[in-house]
């Protein structure tokens, strides 16, 4: 392709960049668009997968029909069949009327599904037959329609890890990379973020009749050198801030310290992949949290023990057969032995009663032994991941976003949960 086409392009699209593996990615897309081939994007979120896919519909022969971009990600499980491939009046409870799918409606033009590796995998069947043959069966109903739409698809996850674990399925995964682009990160392309920064400086400033900011060099080189996690959507929420906020337009290093974040929200363990994307973990963190919740409970029940033994009422001999049996080192200096309840003042035997269950009969301390209320407490990770869900739906009053961002699951991953585990809410 000539370079004087490429810019034309640029032009055209309002494409800021200038580094290689960008202007490569861009190359393919305008290689592939006049063909009919389904196009895999893949890339992490905000780098603009969204803009390759409406470059490719506009750049093919299809731009004169419609185009129309699908979150996967942000349909319930339950309605994306419906609102892909349609449904017939009467299919489940609310289809008052015959509807539409996306793949009917946008029939000769071309469909952006993004978030491709969110598609639940009853869907993904349904897809792959659309791609191999070109038909479709609305929901609730046994007759075939045919369909001519191109489908260009996008990604922020790891495709082959997701079918390495049973969420997505090859056959799809090959059938849509026909042609794949990959979109890099902010942090690959660093001498566009200037570019990038002052373009949406000015263009920011245009609009609410205000003056665009000067970077100086010192400044220049720590935006630059920042990692940009949120991609080329974090610098653009970063320049707007900055151009609101900022008292002076010469800014200075000191400045841009302001407005750059110092940390990144992860409280949750996670498994530190290179090249790993942050919702490929969702579930995996989700049980790293409740494996590490189990831990703390038992080091509590373990130093609950201890000051059980300490004060006499569960025999130092108890404690030293759980370490002889779990092969751990036990020292007798750990606890003190037990001489019996009678050694021991009313008011102490009174205080260890409400903490341990400890009950007075005839002036006499008996214990309900710790082993037998912790065989009660369930250990199984199902149970536990069903009890933090259904607290962090009581905490945030029913609201799925802020009881996702709790647990630290996409809310896609909270509905089928809830779904699964029959959570009333």
């Amino acid at each position: 392709m000539a370079e004087q086409d490429l810019q034309s392009i640029k032009a055209r699209f309002n494409i800021i960049g200038n580094s290689e593996n960008y202007l490569r990615a861009l190359r393919v897309a305008v290689q592939v668009a006049p063909t009919d081939l389904t196009v895999l994007i893949s890339g992490e979120s905000g780098v603009g997968k969204e803009v390759f896919s409406k470059i490719i519909h506009e750049l093919s022969l299809r731009r004169h029909n419609s185009f129309i971009a699908v979150n996967c990600g942000a349909i319930p499980e339950g309605t994306i069949d419906s609102e892909l491939f349609g449904h017939e009046k009467g299919a489940f409870t609310g289809a008052v009327d015959n509807r539409k799918g996306y793949f009917e409606v946008v029939n000769g033009g071309t469909i952006f599904l993004d978030e491709i590796g969110e598609m639940p995998p009853s869907t993904q069947a349904r897809l792959l037959r659309v791609l191999e043959t070109g038909e479709y069966i609305r929901v609730g109903s046994s007759k075939t329609q045919k369909t001519d739409v191109r489908v260009v698809a996008a990604t922020n996850v790891n495709l082959l890890e997701a079918i390495a674990k049973g969420r997505f399925r090859e056959d799809l995964y090959y059938r849509l990379n026909t042609v794949p682009i990959t979109v890099p990160p902010l942090r690959e392309r660093r001498e566009d973020i200037p570019l990038l920064f002052r373009k949406f400086t000015v263009d920011f400033a245009e609009r609410n009749r205000m003056q665009p900011l000067r970077l100086n060099e010192d400044a220049k080189n720590r935006l630059i050198n920042y990692r940009f996690p949120g991609n080329v959507r974090e610098l653009k929420n970063i320049a707007e801030q900055m151009t609101v906020l900022s008292k002076t337009r010469d800014i200075t290093e000191e400045e841009i310290l302001q407005f750059l974040p110092t940390h990144h929200f992860s409280q949750l363990p996670a498994l530190a992949v290179a090249g790993a994307q942050e919702t490929t973990y969702s579930e995996r963190e989700l049980m790293y949290k409740l494996l590490f919740d189990m831990r703390k409970d038992i080091n509590e029940l373990k130093q609950f023990m201890f000051t059980l033994a300490e004060r006499g009422y569960v025999p130092s001999d108890m404690v030293q057969a759980h370490f002889v049996e779990r092969g751990e080192a036990y020292s007798n200096e750990q606890v003190m032995p037990y001489s019996g309840a009678d050694s021991f003042n009313t008011p102490i035997i009174l205080s260890a009663a409400q903490e341990s269950g400890t009950r007075l009969r005839n002036n006499t301390a008996y214990t309900e032994t710790a082993s037998a209320e912790i065989v009660d407490e369930s250990l199984s990770l199902m149970d536990k991941e069903q009890e933090m869900i259904i607290k962090a739906l009581k905490k945030y009053n029913g609201k799925r976003k802020l009881a996702a961002e709790e647990l630290g699951i996409s809310e896609r991953t909270l509905y089928r949960k809830i779904k699964e585990y029959k959570i009333d809410e």
